[in-house]
């Protein structure tokens, strides 16, 4: 896959439905029986190799069912911190996001004011 970043997310599924088809057809079984033994539909089985949208598992399933499960750390790699990321969180893996940095809106000159203050203040009556 040459320059996987300016690939459409069609265009990566279209070439996983192909790779999974020829992975099923080298191992001489049709979509009904990868479905059985996948233990998904035969029209799953039909959409993945289509390259529809499909629910993660019935894909993790048909990987299973074609022995291509192992492959997984190869799909996405086990993450591995950097060590000065290790030393700064002394063995604590992350468990949230940060947010991004948001410009916070300057407060008022007047200072920080009620909201039913700022009512009465803005009242001339």
């Amino acid at each position: 896959m040459s320059n996987p970043d300016r690939i459409t997310d069609r265009a990566i599924l279209a070439l996983l439905a192909e790779r999974l088809a020829g992975y099923r057809l080298r191992q001489n079984l049709t979509q009904a029986a990868l479905a059985k033994e996948a233990g998904i539909s035969k029209l799953t089985v039909l959409r993945i190799e289509r390259g529809e949208s499909t629910q993660v598992t019935n894909l993790v399933r048909v990987l299973r069912a074609l022995g291509l499960i192992g492959n997984l750390d190869a799909f996405i790699p086990p993450l591995t911190l950097r060590p000065l990321e290790q030393a700064r969180l002394k063995s604590r893996p992350r468990q949230r996001a940060s947010r991004r940095s948001e410009k916070k809106p300057a407060p008022p000159a007047g200072g920080w004011q009620w909201k039913e203050d700022v009512k009465k203040s803005g009242d001339k009556t």
